[in-house]
């Protein structure tokens, strides 16, 4: 216990899922939050985002473990609301130590097919969302004299798959902008590195939309008959992850533990990306 204490963690989709996993798994090993989720549909999502009563759950959970949190519904695409979203953290909490840009959407379509619309969603979300959830952190790192920021890619950011071109490149994308920020920001003792995940068990992925995505000709796909198929895409034997797996990756590289480890794509995918 206490790998992270004394510390301040700013979690970008922290309303459910990974996000609230995050937060809470921080929470258990003795940091306070900042918590931001936009907490209201984007149209070219395919399935229910999360809601100010999901955020409220999160808050719930970090304060049962009696750790402080700050919560506040803002778009990642913002830079004004995610600015005073952190500074208010700090302002209250005294100090950032880790950032997890971990705010990000899904939708599907062939890259000839796709709208503008929501091609430029994913983008905005997925990539320059990670990048002003950083411009708006990097200060009050530098002000702790050094910190941890921890961007959540993909397995698709290794690796390409059909049919979410956008997808892919935002995850590759977030690759580049990690390196990048491990080189600008190691004289600051600032460490920056990415997590790549295979299909983990949130609402983000198990949904209709997701299972025709894998099954395209499948009638009526149920969770019960995407195991099997995603279970082929891993070398170990599981179909997908808890996000806790996840999480338990991001205390790691928050922590002092790995207080010499940047720019790292690290894959916590079942072997995803080697199959």
């Amino acid at each position: 216990m206490g790998r992270v204490s004394g510390k301040v963690a700013f979690i970008t989709g922290a309303a459910r899922g990974q996000g609230r996993s995050h937060a809470v798994r921080l929470a258990q090993e003795g940091a306070d939050i900042i918590a931001v989720d936009i907490c209201r549909q984007i149209d070219t999502v395919p399935y229910p985002m999360a809601t100010p009563d999901d955020l409220a759950e999160t808050v719930k959970q970090v304060e049962a473990l009696d750790r402080r949190i700050v919560a506040v519904e803002a778009d990642v695409r913002d830079h004004d609301a995610l600015q005073a979203a952190v500074d208010r953290g700090v302002a209250e909490l005294g100090r950032l130590d880790i950032v997890v840009a971990n705010a990000g959407i899904a939708s599907h379509g062939s890259a000839e097919e796709m709208s503008l619309q929501t091609w430029q969603d994913m983008i905005d979300v997925n990539l320059t969302g990670v990048w002003l959830t950083a411009k708006v952190a990097i200060p009050h790192l530098k002000a702790a004299g050094g910190g941890s920021i921890i961007i959540t890619s993909s397995a698709a950011g290794l690796q390409a798959y059909a049919n979410v071109s956008h997808y892919v490149a935002a995850k590759h994308g977030v690759v580049g902008l990690m390196r990048t920020l491990a080189l600008e920001l190691g004289p600051h003792n600032i460490r920056v590195n990415s997590i790549h995940p295979t299909q983990v068990d949130t609402p983000m992925i198990m949904n209709e939309p997701t299972y025709r995505l894998f099954m395209p000709d499948a009638e009526n796909p149920t969770r019960e008959d995407f195991a099997p198929v995603s279970q082929a895409m891993h070398a170990l034997p599981t179909p997908w992850m808890d996000p806790v797996d996840i999480s338990n990756a991001v205390l790691f590289l928050a922590s002092d533990e790995a207080r010499y480890i940047t720019g790292v794509t690290l894959p916590v995918d079942a072997g995803a990306v080697i199959k």
